[in-house]
């Protein structure tokens, strides 16, 4: 992991754990999104259209066997169905600003269940700059939201009506790759759903996807 998205990982959950840190937690964190986001802008100005859907690793095991465009997707589709429907209970941004059509999306889920070719045709489908529109529309979403969250809110647990409601949009898949989604988000309190999937998750698959552009830049 990089050491310096590693430590400002690090260094907020340990402010989170504490009232009297709690609000320089919620800036580390927005500090770290803030340098994954210029990773994740650079991928827009540095590769084609078609690096979008490469999949060098395609039979490897990890995050990198998928593409770019797969990887953008899933970071932003799961903070948008853990924010709104979890943690807000509102309208995901996904549909309340029509992203399904804007995008050309085949899915409306977080894309757990693709595999191998799956992803290559789901990612050349995509529009790539509605992508990206998506992308900020849900980071800055989700940073009001961190901005507006207490100390004692850290420790709300998810509610069973948003549980449900999350199963009525059938936004995660029944696959089983996807499946378990649910109860894991659902087993969380709003402290563990902040680590992952807001930070930790961002680092991963941003991680992932820099070793898909290094291997087709070398």
């Amino acid at each position: 992991m990089n050491k310096e998205w590693s430590e400002l990982n690090k260094t907020m959950q340990m402010q989170l754990k504490k009232a009297e840190t709690f609000h320089l937690g919620i800036a580390s964190l927005c500090m770290l999104r803030d340098r994954l986001m210029q990773v994740l802008y650079a991928f827009k100005d540095d590769l084609s259209r078609e690096d979008f859907n490469a999949m060098p690793y395609m039979n490897a095991d990890g995050c990198h066997s998928t593409t770019i465009a797969w990887s953008l997707w899933h970071i932003f589709r799961i903070e948008d169905i853990v924010a709104h429907t979890l943690i807000l209970g509102d309208q995901q941004v996904f549909f309340a600003e029509n992203y399904q059509k804007r995008i050309h999306a085949p899915i409306t889920t977080t894309g757990n269940e693709l595999v191998k070719s799956d992803i290559a045709v789901f990612s050349k489908a995509l529009d790539i700059d509605a992508l990206y529109a998506y992308i900020s529309d849900v980071r800055h979403s989700t940073e009001q939201l961190l901005n507006d969250l207490t100390f004692d809110m850290l420790k709300h647990n998810i509610s069973a009506a948003h549980k449900a409601e999350l199963l009525s949009l059938h936004v995660v898949s029944d696959d089983a790759r996807a499946v378990w989604l649910t109860d894991y988000w659902c087993g969380k309190n709003i402290r563990g759903l902040i680590q992952m999937p807001f930070s930790r998750h961002w680092i991963m698959h941003t991680e992932a996807a820099l070793r898909i552009q290094k291997k087709l830049y070398p």
